[in-house]
């Protein structure tokens, strides 16, 4: 049976439960990259708490009364940058992701002119689900780990007047 998510902003009492989905969501890349310490593994429970006490604005999805998934995101200028999106591994193809990234745009698409993420670029199955969800690839940079990423964006569609 599938519970359809509740989605709510997090608070730092989650920090937990977002940093375990979180790595369990995030072996996967690690395995295709080849390297343990890409950055969502590697975050701490205390930088977690920071993030959930700061300036980014963190989803968390839940079913029942269990967390599933968490998005992050913040505003900078024109663009909200989303980042850490994370489904528990067995809860993964059923809506819980795009679920939590059209929760987190309506938050801010009166705000601003457009989205904008990461994925790595090797990540076939996170390009494809991105671009389902209208976001294109718009270049690409070398992450600290040298590990190459895709930069992708969304462009927030102008309000329509009917004046």
């Amino acid at each position: 049976m599938i519970i359809e998510p509740r989605i709510a902003p997090a608070d730092v009492a989650d920090a937990g439960e977002i940093l375990t989905v979180q790595r369990a969501a995030y072996l996967v890349e690690a395995q295709r990259y080849a390297d343990p310490f890409l950055p969502p593994l590697t975050e701490t429970l205390d930088e977690v708490r920071a993030e959930l006490s700061g300036p980014a604005t963190v989803l968390a999805a839940r079913a029942g009364g269990r967390l599933v998934g968490s998005v992050r995101a913040r505003v900078d200028g024109d663009t909200a940058r989303i980042g850490r999106l994370a489904v528990a591994p067995d809860q993964q193809g059923r809506g819980v992701g795009g679920s939590l990234l059209r929760a987190v745009e309506a938050l801010f698409v009166a705000r601003v002119r457009r989205f904008a993420l990461f994925t790595g670029a090797e990540s076939e199955q996170n390009l494809r689900w991105y671009d389902r969800h209208g976001y294109r690839v718009v270049g690409h940079r070398t992450g600290h780990d040298g590990i190459r990423l895709a930069r992708l964006e969304k462009l927030v569609s102008p309000a329509r007047s009917d004046a």
